[in-house]
């Protein structure tokens, strides 16, 4: 619709726009595991992005053919939505820059992020983004790789609205199991699950912690995994609980149902997405100035919101109108 002005030139004046991505992010070791969430995702649309773990899915003294290998089923033609990131390992261990070395020339062009795990400070993370940097500079990759930084540590967790805001800094991902594996017995295992980890104090400053500082950088808070594999009931209330009570717009997927079950609980509520859409297509209609809507003021501030809400529906696959579409998506 050329007469219109489109929000995303509308809201933001050249501003750095928040992150829209996928609220699911699926885990997978295993060249086997790997291939079986691309297919999963070749069924279900670009609805969820898929990590492939260098880290803890590599065997010892085979960390470089565990690289290859990920690079390889990156390029395959399963990849249909270039949707797949990488877990590399961490900072202490010497095989992290191997792996980067191995997956940069390979798969750089088409990795959806890279994911740096165990940090305990903010420069730990700010040499490993630097060397990502210098190793796609070196290998004429122009493009800027989105980096996810798991926070799992003290240390990480006293840095982390340092490390939010670090150049290409995309996500901040809550590591629960290697936190509270950190307290040295101090936190029970059993607030590991649920309802004891969104109720210990420890385990819910950090979850605010993190929400709050990924959040005031413009960066998007991840949470972490559900335990209790094949239970979707628990996976649908610690996702509804993460998003509702905590802030958190991601979350983790480690087994093949909690995929459907996360992206559903992390969209937007139904009736959220209607008003968004009357809303932002009213306010475009009037050049973006103020409007009413069923008896309420709505200017900028309110159509930001809409637009970011109307965005994470889209690519959680929600039905839009025909008119939202052609407007704002076409």
């Amino acid at each position: 619709m050329s007469g219109y002005v489109h929000p995303s030139a509308a809201l933001f004046d050249g501003e750095k726009a928040f992150p829209v991505i996928p609220a699911c992010e699926h885990f997978a070791g295993s060249e086997k595991l790997i291939i079986k969430a691309l297919e999963i995702q070749q069924k279900m649309g670009p609805v969820f992005d898929i990590t492939c773990d260098c880290e803890d899915g590599a065997a010892t003294g085979k960390e470089a053919e565990h690289a290859q290998m990920v690079a390889r089923v990156i390029n395959d033609a399963k990849n249909e939505y270039q949707m797949v990131g990488v877990r590399v390992h961490d900072f202490t261990h010497p095989c992290w820059q191997q792996d980067i070395d191995i997956l940069m020339p390979q798969v750089g062009d088409k990795l959806a992020y890279i994911t740096l795990p165990k940090a305990t400070d903010t420069s730990q993370v700010k040499q490993m983004i630097d060397y990502i940097q210098s190793a796609a500079k070196r290998h004429q990759i122009e493009r800027e790789i989105p980096i996810h930084v798991l926070i799992e540590t003290h240390g990480a967790l006293q840095s982390v609205w340092e490390i939010a805001a670090l150049e290409w800094v995309q996500v901040l991902d809550f590591g629960m199991m290697d936190f509270v594996s950190g307290h040295l017995g101090a936190i029970p295992a059993v607030n590991m699950r649920s309802p004891g980890q969104f109720e210990h104090p420890l385990i819910a400053r950090a979850k605010t912690e993190i929400s709050a500082a990924a959040l005031a950088n413009g960066v998007i808070p991840s949470h972490n995994v559900t335990l209790d594999l094949k239970n979707t009931q628990q996976t649908q209330a610690d996702a509804s609980r993460a998003k509702n009570e905590f802030g958190y717009l991601r979350m983790w997927s480690i087994y093949p149902t909690q995929i459907e079950t996360i992206i559903n609980a992390m969209k937007p509520d139904y009736s959220e997405i209607k008003d968004a859409e009357q809303i932002l297509l009213a306010a475009q209609e009037a050049d973006w100035g103020p409007i009413q809507y069923e008896g309420e003021l709505h200017d900028r501030a309110t159509y930001r919101y809409y637009w970011q809400l109307l965005q994470r529906a889209k690519i959680s696959g929600v039905i839009l109108s025909d008119n939202s579409l052609e407007r704002f998506f076409a």
